[in-house]
């Protein structure tokens, strides 16, 4: 697959390595937001049924994304609402630890640690080896090793945010079932770059943010909530979520009854007529590259790169145990960071620091010149500190 940065408009001369913050936006997901703002000028555009038909259609998409039914799939403001309607729904009576992994993304650490002290469950932080070979390999038994029968549920994102180290999903998730533990993940770092089916992962809820690597806009997201969780309480009780919503003449004729499946957990509000079309637009577009062919993409073009990094004594993740997309790359001793970011800047090559490790990250937006500005930066720093 060749390049696709002529669907963006990422100025030339900007090298940006950094997906993972936030991606940018193709210039179908521009348009369909410039279009949805205008239907705003005159209402009696937006009809009735309009609350409705485009929040499923994403929902539909997204669903062919992650391979889950339509009516599994709830729109979401932001992945930490997502995980809180998962957690604040688990069952209180099959289990007494939670399994996360060490360094986790705050908004799953936050709310399960909350769940754990509210309901008397210890929480269990499954930690990386200090080692650096076979470390995904071995951080990945550790947490197989750690489920057992007083597991009730892991939590953890699909791979690790800041690093990339790749978790063994389906292996973790059958781990999960044949102990009776429920398995809630966070895609925000992978759905949309890295293939992931729900059915065969055996995951019970999937979170996403929108605004990194499904390429939409910000403070809109999706969530795939198996059956387990079809008679739970939602966070809010909208009017949109019951089962008479789209009956606008007899809202007052007040039920009990929820839209069916995952539904009672759109949150309030969720036919967003601007962002809704345009986390679509974007979807779609995923949909038609084929998600096997964005991280395939993403391996050839870091080929270079990896190999300059292990030839110069900095660390990266063992390729089996590294997604391609997103991977944390470890400086050798003498280098000062500080100095690095600001020569990186210097060159416009935008990358994230997180944790201990520089953070890349790459799309079909970037480019083999990318890479090689890349490189040339780190390989300046080196003889710098020759």
């Amino acid at each position: 697959m060749t390049n696709q940065k002529s669907l963006f408009q990422i100025p030339e001369g900007v090298h940006y390595l950094n997906c993972a913050y936030m991606s940018p936006l193709l210039r179908s997901v521009e348009e369909a937001g410039i279009h949805a703002m205008q239907l705003k000028r005159n209402p009696i555009q937006i009809t009735p049924n309009d609350f409705f038909t485009g929040a499923d259609k994403l929902r539909e998409n997204f669903g062919k994304l992650v391979n889950c039914p339509t009516q599994q799939v709830a729109i979401i403001p932001s992945a930490s609402y997502g995980l809180s309607t998962a957690i604040r729904n688990l069952p209180i009576d099959n289990g007494i630890k939670a399994l996360v992994v060490a360094d986790e993304f705050p908004s799953g650490y936050y709310s399960i640690e909350k769940w754990c002290r509210e309901n008397g469950k210890h929480l269990v932080t499954v930690k990386p080896p200090s080692v650096t070979v076979s470390r995904g390999k071995d951080w990945n038994q550790g947490i197989l090793d750690a489920i057992d029968p007083d597991t009730a549920v892991v939590v953890m994102s699909s791979i690790h945010w800041a690093d990339g180290t790749m978790y063994d999903l389906k292996a973790i998730g059958q781990k999960c079932r044949e102990n009776g533990a429920l398995f809630i993940v966070d895609g925000t770092q992978s759905v949309g770059a890295l293939p992931i089916d729900v059915q065969e992962c055996r995951i019970d809820a999937l979170v996403c943010a929108g605004y990194k690597w499904l390429m939409g806009p910000y403070s809109i997201g999706l969530a795939y909530y198996s059956e387990v969780f079809n008679n739970g309480e939602p966070l809010e009780e909208s009017w949109m979520t019951r089962s008479n919503a789209q009956d606008f003449a007899n809202l007052t004729k007040y039920v009990d009854s929820y839209s069916p499946g995952a539904g009672r957990y759109n949150v309030g509000e969720f036919s967003n007529f601007i962002l809704v079309p345009m986390l679509n637009a974007a979807i779609v577009q995923i949909l038609a590259w084929g998600v096997q062919n964005i991280q395939d993409y993403g391996e050839t073009l870091a080929r270079p790169m990896i190999r300059f990094f292990r030839e110069n004594g900095f660390w990266v993740e063992e390729d089996d145990f590294r997604a391609k997309h997103l991977f944390g790359v470890m400086l050798p001793q003498g280098i000062n960071r500080e100095k690095l970011l600001l020569s990186l800047k210097e060159e416009q090559i935008y990358v994230s620091v997180r944790g201990e490790g520089i953070r890349i990250s790459l799309h079909l937006f970037n480019t083999e010149e990318d890479v090689e500005a890349l490189i040339n930066a780190f390989r300046n720093i080196l003889a710098e500190n020759q």
